[in-house]
């Protein structure tokens, strides 16, 4: 991620899911990361999704919810990113900034979840 991170949430999850698809891309073509970067891709791009359907929720428990699964796909996408082959040290960086983001949205979402509560 930048160094200077998107204020608004929505973009901030657009701008992860861009760069998970694009880090992925970079990923050697093994076998046992095959499967990893779809999950990946999907899960990083969920997040977004469905930070955008909370928003265009009908209720606060529909609004919850959504923001539970984006939690959830953030928890998902960490996951598939600590178990990806990388070789070389940007590769890792980029991979451990990666997941410090994911850490970061899910704090993030968190904290929404408590407060609605």
């Amino acid at each position: 991620m930048t160094n200077q991170k998107p204020y608004d949430l929505g973009e901030r999850t657009k701008l992860f899911a861009k760069e998970v698809i694009a880090y992925q891309n970079s990923l050697p073509k093994t076998l046992a990361n095959a499967g990893i970067r779809k999950q990946l891709v999907r899960s990083a791009g969920s997040v977004g999704a469905n930070y955008i359907e909370a928003n265009e929720s009908f209720s606060k428990k529909d609004f919850a919810l959504r923001i539970k699964i984006c939690r959830k796909e953030a928890k998902e996408s960490r996951y598939w990113l600590e178990l990806l082959e990388v070789s070389g040290s940007e590769k890792e960086q980029k991979r451990l900034t990666l997941i410090q983001e994911t850490t970061e949205l899910l704090r993030i979402f968190n904290a929404i979840i408590e407060k609605k509560q």
